[in-house]
């Protein structure tokens, strides 16, 4: 019984005890990914939205740190006022004598605050995870110089995190702007309840852009050292390279497992969107042409697209960076003129890449490419068929009862 809790506590402490073994100096020194970066991390907990904390050359995650703390404080602060955002949106949908249109629609605002509901379960709780992708992303920079002899540094990086972290809270603040200014029904307090949840999602699509195009260029940099090995006839580096492959495989998938909570929540929440907001701008040109309350609708419409677009194929393009690429580096080998060692080497890698697939995945739950763009596009096309045809059938039974009414009224004043 003894043994089994200092096994818990062991594991619990694992993501941020330091390991005495390591030189967190070197590790530092050599974090570019990190020191470019910085301000999306700075952000995330300034926003609350990711607790973890940076310490020289590792990355840790506590239950009673000082920014889980801050993110404790400042989630109250939003809750409250968030559920008053609530109960105002949810109080005018509810009003009698509003069309069904209206009331579909009337839940695009609803359901844009739900993400911040279930901020502490889809995002706190896999704060080990994302400690355990930071870390990784720290040591992977030193072994990948140690073995190539190459130091990973990302250019104009910096600027561009800088530039997405202003422009994330920049495009929330304008779309909601625009949605006072084009939606009768949305108050001017309460657009300040949305900006926050904007600018997270937001932040998150350029975490993920980030990550995925950096991780890119890593697997690109390391494929030509590859097909220069394999031309050198150098097995010693292509089984060194097939071990960093690997790792640099491990850690694509471990961003989907870490972050999977927040993607998930974004990836629900971006369809249904879309869909009510499309069906909002079909029925209100339908019925009264063109005017600015669709203008507002098609923004959001819009703007849930790109997302989407940017989650699928900036994971599609990092996966096949990682896979097609290499593979067909090494299918391209005429194995009739290199030595047996190569030849089991060659083979060996491709095995790594079967029992490895770099795939995004949430955790296993979805895989993320651009497969699932299209799956997720025929979902909306479907869905916005239904409410139509629904809206067709609500308005044919309300001209059917006007008629049976119009013809009681008739026949009663005959008699």
């Amino acid at each position: 019984m003894i043994n089994e809790k200092r096994k818990c506590s062991e594991k619990a402490n694992l993501y941020h005890r330091r390991d005495e073994g390591l030189d967190y100096n070197l590790l530092d020194y050599y974090d570019s990914f990190y020191h470019t970066t910085k301000s999306l991390l700075v952000l995330f907990q300034v926003m609350g939205v990711m607790p973890i904390e940076r310490n020289k050359g590792y990355t840790t995650f506590r239950w009673h740190s000082p920014a889980i703390l801050w993110s404790y404080l400042l989630f109250t602060g939003e809750t409250i006022f968030v559920s008053l955002v609530f109960k105002s949106r949810l109080d005018l949908i509810m009003q009698p004598g509003k069309p069904f249109d209206e009331y579909v629609y009337g839940i695009i605002f609803l359901s844009i605050l739900i993400p911040h509901f279930l901020l502490p379960l889809v995002a706190w709780s896999n704060g080990a995870e994302v400690v355990k992708f930071k870390n990784m992303w720290t040591r992977y920079q030193l072994k990948y110089l140690q073995v190539t002899g190459d130091q990973i540094v990302f250019h104009n990086l910096e600027c561009v995190c800088n530039s997405l972290c202003l422009v994330s809270w920049l495009v929330g603040v304008v779309i909601m702007i625009a949605q006072y200014y084009l939606q009768p029904d949305m108050l001017l307090w309460h657009t300040f309840g949305y900006y926050h949840i904007l600018a997270m999602l937001n932040g998150l699509v350029s975490l993920w852009y980030i990550n995925t195009n950096s991780m890119g260029k890593v697997a690109g940099r390391l494929a030509v050292l590859l097909n220069e090995a394999l031309l050198e006839g150098s097995a010693e580096k292509v089984e060194d390279y097939r071990d960093i492959w690997v790792d640099l495989s491990h850690m694509l998938q471990q961003f989907g497992k870490a972050y999977s909570g927040l993607y998930a929540c974004m990836y629900l929440l971006v369809p249904v969107t879309t869909i009510v907001a499309t069906f909002g701008c079909v029925t209100e040109i339908l019925d009264h042409g063109l005017s600015l309350k669709e203008a507002g609708l098609f923004i959001i419409a819009i703007y849930c697209c790109i997302l989407l677009f940017i989650f699928c194929n900036e994971a599609y393009r990092a996966s096949n960076k990682m896979g097609s690429d290499f593979r067909d580096i090494l299918m391209s080998i005429d194995l009739n003129t290199v030595d047996n060692r190569i030849v089991q080497e060659v083979n060996m890698f491709l095995i790594a890449i079967q029992k490895n697939p770099p795939i995004m995945n949430l955790n296993g739950y979805t895989n993320i490419n651009r497969k699932l763009l299209s799956t997720t596009a025929t979902s909306v096309a479907t869905y916005l068929v239904i409410l139509m045809q629904f809206r067709m059938t609500l308005m044919r039974n309300s001209v059917l009862s006007q008629r049976a009414n119009k013809t009681m009224i008739t026949e009663a004043q005959l008699l």
